[in-house]
């Protein structure tokens, strides 16, 4: 029997602190999508990935890997899938003038707000900006086994960073319900909340893994 409201091997919880029943998973229910403070309807789907390939540091005379370390700059591809709705093709939902990829001439941002852990007023919902948005390719699907008509869109941003809707302040400070003694870094904090483009670029990187 788990006591205390948590899991016995891995202190997940299971109760709220008062004993009561509670959900912790973070449901797509909450998730708000938006360009330019408007919301965008009749979505399916919105995925991201962020990526950067690491260099693997080897020598002659070692049977191993001596160090790694990133060799590019991080690369965030997207995909997004909403049903043609409203009279809108995908491109036309995310306010842009034209419905195909050509067309795009300026990129746009996308702003992701979660609200699952707070509510309107708390200042503590996270908002997540995908920034300078280029579409890469624009799909439609038409089925005669299912009428309703999709549109998918590929695209590629520059950046991706996160804060608080209320001060713009690190979304990653408490380690989440259970409190983790986070290992913060205050080069990496910035680089999360948006502050700078990336945390390799300063100074002192050889000595950083002190930092506290």
């Amino acid at each position: 029997m788990a006591t205390g409201g948590k899991a016995p091997n891995t202190d997940s919880t299971l109760l709220s602190d008062t004993g009561k029943n509670k959900t912790g998973s973070a449901l797509s229910t909450n998730i708000i999508i938006k360009v330019e403070d408007t919301a965008v309807g009749a979505i399916k789907s919105l995925d991201y990935t962020e990526t950067r390939n690491i260099a693997a540091i080897t020598e002659i005379g070692t049977d191993g890997i001596i160090d790694s370390a990133p060799q590019a700059s991080v690369t965030i591809d997207g995909n997004c899938e909403r049903v043609r709705f409203d009279g809108m093709r995908i491109a036309t939902a995310f306010k842009r003038g034209f419905i195909h990829v050509s067309a795009q001439r300026r990129p746009f941002d996308i702003e992701i707000h979660d609200t699952f852990a707070a509510p309107d007023d708390s200042g503590q919902q996270i908002i997540t900006i995908l920034k300078n948005v280029w579409i890469k390719s624009i799909s439609t699907t038409y089925s005669s086994e299912n009428f309703v008509i999709s549109d998918r869109m590929g695209f590629q941003c520059e950046t991706v960073y996160s804060h608080l809707s209320g001060n713009g302040s690190n979304v990653a400070t408490t380690g989440g319900v259970r409190g983790f003694q986070l290992d913060s870094d205050p080069i990496e904090a910035s680089a999360d909340r948006g502050d700078r483009r990336g945390a390799l670029d300063a100074a002192d990187l050889l000595h950083a893994f002190g930092a506290t």
